[in-house]
């Protein structure tokens, strides 16, 4: 299904608005939920009826306008006519993550017993994941899905993210009749408009409360952790990440991380920013530039696949003067990984910045955390 570019759609331009208004001029006239941080995404509704449209914006990087309606059918209804985007008949009890996020937000609501397929088993870090393999199916990767698998396991929803265009599994769902549904929140600006999208799938699985319930308590406790950031003092300048083959990709300074870095009483380093104001990506800088970047920084996080400080200065000696690394300011965000080379920071965290802002307020400020020990980060020795 290619995305949808003509719907014509006067949305209401509410915080919230009731399911029940009866003064919408068109058959998806009703904003069921309209989400406080996230851009990506919002839930519709018709008059009088139980069926609802999660309808997604801007799919994927360089999807300019471009929008996906998912149509979940209640109560023996069909979409009306003309609908062109996706049907799920009913709520979806089976479903398929192509993205380990997709299983965090399934942990997040309590829901993971609706996984029976995956996407590079070996690289999850979820526990019910792994000691269901027997059950859970994997199907690769989305270039090269095994679509009989896939079929086998009966998905009744598959849950699918695009980078830089549609995905690739697109066209052989629609043949095997499989709907699916963008889950696009690795391009959220606010940390918490990345968990809010658990709302959106609470909803196609039947359980949207439950869903906002679990976001309100990510939110809260986000929320109290910011607050609790010691004031006054100087902000700590903050680099990420090392080179990627011979290139070194920064995050936008519009991204989630640089708003949790300066959330946690940081600033992160990196002013450049390329993307436009819809869209979030990183940025390639030269080995030069990053060399000026870790001179200057008091902290040095996310250093890939660099798990020591030795290692890292076997492999890049002229960082051995940093400042950040004599005094023993690197931290890796691989305290939890797995034997498969997976990252839990990459899964879980991309909808619990709760957890990730208390480290890095631990990182940038010893002695104000509320716990001893980190969750994601470990200091590089």
């Amino acid at each position: 299904m290619k995305p949808i570019h003509d719907i014509i759609l006067p949305l209401l331009l509410l915080a919230a608005v009731s399911c029940g208004n009866r003064n919408a001029p068109t058959a998806f006239d009703t904003v069921c939920y309209s989400p406080e941080y996230a851009e990506g995404f919002e839930i519709l509704g018709m008059k009088g009826s139980q069926s609802r449209v999660i309808r997604v914006r801007q799919p994927w990087q360089e999807a300019g306008t471009a929008v996906f309606d998912l149509f979940i059918a209640r109560d023996g209804e069909k979409p009306p006519a003309g609908f062109e985007g996706q049907v799920l008949y009913g709520d979806a009890a089976r479903i398929a993550a192509m993205s380990s996020s997709h299983i965090a937000m399934l942990d997040l609501i309590d829901e993971k017993e609706r996984i029976k397929a995956v996407s590079g088993i070996r690289f999850i870090s979820d526990s019910f994941v792994q000691s269901h393999r027997d059950s859970i199916i994997d199907v690769g990767n989305e270039a090269d899905a095994d679509f009989e698998a896939l079929a086998a396991s009966g998905p009744d929803l598959v849950l699918l993210y695009g980078i830089n265009s549609a995905s690739a599994m697109e066209n052989r769902l629609r043949q095997l009749g499989i709907p699916y549904l963008y889950i696009g929140e690795y391009m959220e600006k606010n940390p918490l408009g990345r968990t809010e999208w658990v709302i959106a799938l609470a909803e196609a699985a039947g359980c949207r409360e439950k869903g906002e319930r679990a976001f309100r308590q990510v939110e809260k406790r986000y929320n109290a952790l910011k607050a609790s950031v010691p004031s006054g003092s100087a902000r700590p300048q903050v680099m990420l990440n090392t080179p990627y083959g011979d290139k070194w990709f920064m995050a936008s300074p519009k991204s989630a991380m640089a708003a949790m870095i300066h959330d946690a009483g940081g600033e992160y380093i990196f002013k450049d920013d390329t993307g436009t104001s819809a869209t979030v990506r990183s940025s390639a800088i030269s080995f030069e530039e990053a060399f000026v970047l870790v001179s200057k920084a008091d902290f040095w996080l996310n250093t890939g696949q660099f798990t020591s400080l030795s290692r890292l200065a076997a492999a890049y000696p002229v960082f051995s003067n940093a400042q950040c690394v004599r005094k023993g300011n690197v931290y890796s965000c691989d305290k939890r990984s797995t034997e498969g080379g997976g990252s839990d920071f990459w899964e879980s965290g991309a909808v619990r910045p709760d957890l990730v802002l208390k480290d890095l307020i631990s990182i940038f400020h010893p002695g104000t955390s509320m716990e001893d020990s980190l969750y994601y980060y470990r200091k590089l020795e």
